[in-house]
């Protein structure tokens, strides 16, 4: 369990690792922060979604979300889900898709139909490329995601990794799948939106990643979890923390935007993890965007 102390560690560590990343002016940082749209991941509201698209998106607009960034289409065809989406006056750049197909042609259709600029996949993992336990399974992967990369920019469209907190195992002697990722992908083909709290929930620092790799991230998701999760490098039920909303966790994203503001990432997109128990999934997005706003 994270204790109170190691928190203050992670913290303290976070704020230094901020001051040394970042030579711009603060005044200027949080300018720029606040300037950018915030945005939700549509995930978060899925089971709304179902039920009633365009009264879920209405609702998602009226919060103050000006940015959306899509996991399927809730039943639509990716051009009616964009007619949805602007008749709300919601903007979408970024598209979740279902890369488990072997000719990609189809889901970059859907993508330009969608209109947006990225699409992202998390880990690519199957029978041929292993599950993610070893070494020699990073290093595979890699090399596919620079294949679809190389596809997807010839369609005219940008390929990011999401990573969950399982890239972060110590696959021996202290390394990293999800650092294997970073080094042996192209930085012209593969770049990467940055989920804070799984990589957190791993026990490791987004304002380490930023220091090193600056212009590798584009798109943040930004979650967190209840106070007093424990470090897991695990999905399974049971190991997994439990989602909860922006400012009523353990995570302190100040200084994670902070150091964000000094990269290259472009956009920011609230994601909570269900189950909500407090609330529902759209008042839970209400205070998540409260929260950032306030910042």
């Amino acid at each position: 369990m994270i204790s109170f102390s190691r928190r203050r560690f992670l913290q303290s560590g976070a704020i230094a690792g901020a001051s040394s990343l970042l030579s711009v002016a603060p005044g200027k940082i949080h300018a720029a922060f606040a300037e950018a749209p915030i945005g939700i991941q549509l995930y978060t509201v899925g089971k709304e979604l179902q039920s009633d698209v365009r009264g879920a998106l209405k609702q998602i607009a009226a919060i103050g979300y000006a940015e959306v960034e899509t996991a399927g289409f809730a039943g639509l065809t990716a051009r009616e889900f964009r007619d949805e989406l602007t008749r709300a006056g919601l903007h979408c750049h970024s598209a979740h898709m279902q890369w488990n197909v072997q000719d990609l042609g189809p889901l970059f259709d859907d993508a330009h139909a969608l209109g947006v600029d990225f699409v992202v996949s998390s880990a690519l993992f199957s029978p041929g490329t292993g599950d993610g336990s070893t070494v020699d399974d990073y290093k595979k992967l890699a090399a596919k995601l620079n294949n679809i990369a190389q596809e997807t920019r010839n369609a005219g469209l940008q390929y990011a990794y999401h990573n969950h907190n399982f890239e972060f195992k110590d696959l021996g002697g202290g390394i990293i799948g999800y650092d294997i990722l970073l080094s042996e992908t192209d930085p012209a083909l593969v770049q990467f939106e940055l989920d804070c709290s799984w990589m957190i929930a791993a026990g490791f620092q987004p304002i380490q990643y930023f220091h090193k790799y600056p212009r590798r991230y584009r798109m943040l998701h930004i979650k967190d979890f209840v106070p007093g999760s424990k470090i897991s490098v695990s999905l399974a039920p049971g190991l997994r923390p439990q989602g909860t909303e922006l400012g009523r966790g353990h995570i302190d994203y100040k200084p994670i935007l902070d150091a964000a503001a000094g990269t290259a990432v472009k956009y920011y997109y609230v994601e909570q993890e269900p189950p909500f128990l407090d609330m529902s999934a759209l008042e839970a997005a209400k205070v998540d965007y409260d929260y950032l706003r306030r910042l």
